[in-house]
């Protein structure tokens, strides 16, 4: 059973990738990042009400509260991945926003709490690699190149410093967020905290649709608002699964770098139904990020 949550986890977290993208791109919605912060806000919402009122989780505002700058720095990281999705291609920013994983492992050389073997080390430095390069890759590319390649794609995107430095805000405040996340577990329940970052979330949905929607008026158009939603399902989805595939104890060294690398599954869902398309290099950079990703994944178990 483990293998097949582990593969739904993978397969729901990239497509939320995919329909987040879809849902967050267009540059004439300027409010679109706020819209998926409300989409995922109700979707996580309701899932919290179930936890709450059926699976009997108990929550209290004092949960809410110690959880809270953990929340922040997760819904923040998200925001900023919302709006990034703009400006870069999928295929490019999967890989940089999943490597906060070793961020969090860096910060744990640099405080003392990590002990790891060559092997994950080598991981780490790969997927700074990666990144890195892919970073060199796009700011170098020729901009009659990156027409040529783009020109089967369904958006055409522009040179622009936002474009890579909104995917490396989420990473390194995401990698906050789960540094933070691992000294704050050792005083809550997890189901708590859980629940406790799902209502964060839902209230962040609240300010988010009274600021773009109330405020700035900008209407909701449901065709561009399904892929959002979507996106949501799939994103609280993959959570639900990725913790019963982890609670298998047994097989947990398998199952965490099949999830760990859904990035590269995010790269193949661009390439099918976004008609992305990548150099030579772009993609032997990502690569590289990926097989990093999932490296740390296996130790991570």
């Amino acid at each position: 059973m483990w293998f097949w949550l582990a593969i739904i986890a993978l397969i729901c977290w990239s497509g939320s990738d995919l329909f987040s993208k879809i849902g967050c791109r267009s540059a004439d919605d300027k409010y679109s990042h706020l819209k998926m912060v409300m989409a995922v806000g109700i979707v996580m919402g309701l899932h919290a009400a179930y936890e709450i009122f059926i699976g009997g989780v108990e929550i209290s505002w004092n949960v809410i509260f110690t959880y809270l700058p953990v929340s922040l720095l997760y819904i923040l990281s998200m925001a900023m991945g919302y709006i990034g999705l703009r400006y870069i291609e999928l295929s490019i920013s999967s890989p940089i926003c999943n490597a906060s994983g070793a961020l969090v492992a860096i910060l744990a050389l640099i405080t003392g709490d990590g002990d790891y073997p060559p092997l994950m080390l080598v991981a780490i430095a790969l997927v700074c690699a990666g990144v890195i390069g892919l970073g060199i890759i796009e700011a170098r590319e020729d901009d009659e190149l990156r027409a040529a390649r783009q020109e089967a794609g369904n958006f055409k995107y522009t040179k622009s410093w936002l474009a890579l430095a909104l995917p490396i805000a989420y990473c390194l405040l995401d990698a906050a967020g789960t540094f933070a996340d691992n000294l704050v577990l050792e005083k809550l329940n997890e189901d708590s905290a859980n629940v406790a970052y799902e209502l964060t979330f839902l209230a962040a949905g609240v300010v988010s649709f009274v600021y773009a929607c109330l405020i700035k008026k900008s209407p909701l158009v449901p065709k561009m608002e399904l892929p959002k939603y979507c996106g949501a399902i799939f994103e609280t989805a993959g959570q639900f699964a990725y913790i019963y595939a982890i609670a298998d104890s047994e097989h947990l060294a398998m199952s965490a770098p099949i999830i760990s690398s859904y990035c590269a599954v995010s790269v193949l869902w661009s390439r099918i139904f976004l008609k992305e398309k990548l150099s030579k290099k772009h993609y032997a950079a990502v690569l590289v990020v990926i097989i990093g990703i999932a490296i740390i994944g296996f130790f991570d178990a």
